[in-house]
């Protein structure tokens, strides 16, 4: 049995303090959401002279530059609230909206106008809008994103490394921001509380459960949104297909068929563009969603009390967040992995399961869905999310009964911190020719 109490009083406000800064609301797909974010930045701090310009044509473009990853991820999901995919609308809104302080939540105030504002402004012109590969070194995240006014950049904003860091800002040439050099990386680096799963369990477990209400918005954010979908129209429709009688007729009508359809409907919402904002985890929405829903299904379905929901919760959370620390905001393993894997946790605990047999959850999770490979936000991804909650059940269903894929099976080590590693190193060193075979693929279809 693990020991409780590991943590200190301030440690435990510091590890409360990052999870409030990783599960945060996100309307849209995070990826073109930080490319809209970029350049509403970038557009805000153009100097009101060159508005006041007017010479013959269009006086202003925007060009933005974005690593593998990102145009990966941005360009084939749904923009919300406009019927519309990819970069090109996401740009367009970021420049017509121009306020950043929104953070991930700018897409909340798309409007019928807005949207037509952006398609007047930026849409009519096939000069208005460049995207390209970032060609120099950079973070699997990044976004550069250039407000230009007849060929000159009068407006720059550099998002790096998570999807609200805006390290650069630059107004009409005079450097605003510059977070990019190696001093001011190092005075401005983040020092997150460094987490393991003994770690996450005690701060999960012991801290007081007033503490960690706040989780509760997740629940609420995402279950509306799973609910939502089962009446729209949205992306596959995979949630609705789980729920609707013919499939219960094969799935039955379970805790388990409504973890999956739950959980998938709220993907389809999302990826489909729906207007809706979902609870992220660690920059994804997808993410969030995953280690929400099948802990709220599950503890709803077994009556379980609100201080233990916000506990299982709280664990789920902290372990995608612990998980994606040494992985990366960006890879080429689906992030639904990381999720699910925080949920599998969660549900071991909701059964009953002590420390021991939860690290038995997360060492089988890791024994069976390691390698999915992300190959960018899209609306089949809740095909891949119910693949992923899907195994959590099952790994937590196994580890209560006792069964833990053990050190002589894999890459799974006796020790779940390494097993966690084991897991992290792949998806961020091993994968890195599978991410570049897979966006090869995607941009010459």
């Amino acid at each position: 049995m693990q020991e409780t109490n590991l943590l200190s009083a301030r440690e435990r406000a510091d590890i409360i303090n990052l999870i409030k800064r990783e599960v945060v609301p996100a309307t849209g797909c995070t990826e073109p959401v930080a490319v809209a974010l970029a350049v509403a930045r970038a557009m805000e701090i153009v100097p009101e002279d060159y508005f006041m310009a007017t010479p013959a044509g269009r006086p202003f473009s925007i060009k933005v530059s974005l690593s593998g990853n990102m145009i990966k991820n941005a360009m084939g999901v749904g923009i919300p609230g406009t019927g519309m995919t990819g970069l090109p609308i996401a740009i367009a809104l970021g420049a017509t909206i121009a306020d950043s302080s929104r953070g991930l939540d700018i897409l909340s105030s798309v409007t019928p106008l807005i949207v037509e504002r952006a398609r007047q402004a930026w849409l009519g012109d096939s000069d208005a809008i460049e995207v390209k590969l970032e060609q120099g070194p950079c973070d699997k995240l990044y976004i550069d994103a250039r407000v230009m006014f007849m060929n000159k950049c009068v407006g720059r904003a550099v998002i790096s490394g998570n999807h609200t860091n805006i390290v650069l800002v630059e107004s009409d040439g005079k450097i605003i921001i510059d977070k990019t050099t190696a001093t001011a990386n190092d005075e401005t680096a983040s020092h997150d509380p460094e987490l393991t799963m003994a770690r996450v369990w005690d701060l999960a477990m012991n801290t007081p459960v007033e503490d960690l209400k706040f989780i509760l918005e997740a629940r609420r954010l995402n279950k509306y949104v799973a609910e939502q979908a089962m009446i729209g129209e949205y992306g596959h429709r995979v949630g609705r297909t789980l729920h609707c009688a013919r499939q219960r007729a094969v799935m039955g009508d379970s805790v388990f068929s409504r973890i999956l359809s739950y959980t998938s409907a709220a993907c389809d919402a999302r990826m489909g563009g729906a207007p809706y904002t979902v609870m992220s985890n660690s920059g994804s929405g997808n993410q969030g969603i995953a280690a929400t829903i099948p802990v709220v299904v599950y503890a709803e379905e077994t009556y379980a009390d609100e201080a233990t929901t916000i506990r299982a919760l709280t664990l789920s959370h902290l372990t995608a967040i612990y998980i994606k620390q040494s992985l990366g905001r960006l890879s080429a393993l689906c992030g639904c992995v990381v999720a699910a894997t925080g949920s599998a946790a969660a549900i071991c605990y909701l059964m009953g399961g002590d420390y021991d047999k939860v690290c038995g959850t997360v060492k089988n999770m890791v024994a069976n869905i390691t390698g999915m490979i992300c190959d960018g936000a899209k609306p089949s991804c809740a095909l891949k999310l119910t693949s992923g909650v899907s195994t959590a059940v099952l790994s937590a269903m196994v580890a209560m009964e006792g069964q833990t894929v053990g050190s002589l099976e894999g890459i799974v080590d006796d020790d779940v911190d390494r097993t966690v590693h084991n897991l992290t190193l792949i998806g961020r060193e091993a994968m890195n020719v599978t991410d570049q075979y897979i966006l090869n693929i995607m941009t010459s279809k």
